[in-house]
């Protein structure tokens, strides 16, 4: 692992943050994962335009892209990575112990590692809490992830590897960090963002790519109805969902379709 933070190239498991930053405290700040293949950093322009979008969301808007480049071009620097993932965090830096803001400078955060690769096939579960479409973090790639902890850990008592959540109105939204596709009636869809899911650079890419119909349609139906299904996200690429709850479902072959056009055209993407 190669870490980063304002400024500097640290050793990952040295003290780094003050105790007061409120990314720690509040969980106030924002984040963007991006995958790295033979040291390139993945559809990082795209990455870093959302990043600049949550935090403008969440009211940083001081985002010194400058200073998140550098760090992202030292971590990638200091150890040449087959298969990584680069996460940047971007926090509220230190301030008061609540809720409210002091004034203090973003804290930057840049860190690297080594991933394996992700599984062609997975399982999912559907999960008793719902997201909310309406709220204030919506949309956002924000570090308040307890929500996605919890569901993630009831996953994994299952045997599966995603949660999947329905929305307040009980239409399909997202998992805890990956879109869902599904193909009914034989045609490919996906939730709309006005369901309340994360606007995937990876889903953005896909509707580029291929083309799929967004509609808004519940959880129930889908779960029960559906042809096939996969998962998409920055390290899960395109992932079919062999197990959803009780069904078993086909690996398809739209998902196999889809697939191979992200494979054909994702080196285009690498370091842009």
């Amino acid at each position: 692992m190669y870490a980063w933070i304002d400024g500097r190239l640290i050793d990952p498991t040295s003290p780094a943050l003050p105790v007061t930053d409120h990314g720690v405290t509040v969980g106030d700040g924002v984040f963007e994962t991006v995958k790295v293949v033979e040291g390139q950093p993945f559809a990082l322009v795209r990455h870093l335009d959302r990043l600049r979008r949550s935090a403008a969301g969440l009211g940083l808007d001081r985002v010194d892209e400058t200073a998140v480049r550098q760090g992202i071009t030292e971590v990638l620097a200091a150890g040449r990575l087959r298969l990584g993932r680069l996460r940047v965090t971007l926090t509220a830096g230190p301030g008061p112990m609540g809720s409210g803001r002091g004034g203090a400078e973003p804290t930057v955060i840049v860190v690297a590692e080594e991933v394996m690769p992700a599984e062609e096939e997975t399982t999912v579960v559907t999960v008793p809490w719902v997201r909310n479409e309406r709220g204030a973090l919506t949309g956002l790639k924000t570090t308040s992830y307890g929500e996605n902890v919890i569901a993630l850990a009831e996953a994994r008592r299952h045997g599966a590897t995603e949660a999947i959540f329905a929305n307040t109105r009980g239409h399909l939204c997202e998992g805890t960090g990956s879109n869902v596709f599904y193909v009914r009636d034989g045609e490919l869809r996906t939730p709309t963002l006005a369901a309340g899911c994360l606007a995937g650079v990876t889903r953005a890419l896909i509707l580029e790519w291929y083309g799929a119909r967004e509609v808004d349609e519940p959880l129930e139906l889908v779960q029960r109805e559906a042809e096939e299904v996969f998962l998409v996200s920055t390290l899960r690429d395109v992932q079919a969902v062999t197990r959803w709850d009780g069904r078993v479902l086909p690996h398809g072959a739209v998902t196999a379709a889809v697939r191979a056009v992200w494979r054909r055209e994702e080196p285009g993407l690498l370091g842009a």
